[in-house]
């Protein structure tokens, strides 16, 4: 398959597979004229990734992954382990979202909206982070 070929199948750009490429996370073969030539396992390989990073995993965790998953050897539990950091990482990060949920909450509901020039959101701005938690 040739790289339009394999990025439709896979649902990826094709900028995006190449970068994949650069970075070693796959390695296609190279015809005679030098061009891409990808393999089922290539497109296998494409939309394990695909699938991993519309999940939020780094290249870094994807790397890992995809070892991981070649490795026969392997056990479950390093795998478990690596998703639970990720989700870990995620639970903080929606906690950080939350926090930032809340704040704005209360400096959107402290103005008054009107024509008057004292405005609650930009002098909880001015305050800092503790403004309102």
């Amino acid at each position: 398959m040739n790289i339009k070929d394999v990025a439709a199948r896979a649902g990826l750009p094709a900028k995006t597979i190449r970068y994949y490429e650069e970075i070693g996370l796959i390695r296609p073969l190279r015809a005679a004229n030098g061009y891409r030539a990808f393999r089922e396992s290539d497109l296998h390989k494409l939309e394990f990734i695909g699938r991993a990073r519309s999940l939020g995993f780094s290249i870094d965790d994807c790397r890992s992954l995809l070892a991981l998953y070649e490795d026969k050897a392997r056990a479950s539990g390093d795998v478990k382990a690596l998703a639970e950091r990720h989700l870990q990482r995620i639970e903080a990060k929606l906690a950080e979202l939350h926090a930032m949920q809340d704040t704005l909450s209360q400096l959107v509901h402290a103005c008054k909206g009107d024509a008057r020039p004292d405005c609650p959101i930009l002098s909880g701005l001015a305050k800092g982070p503790s403004c309102c938690a």
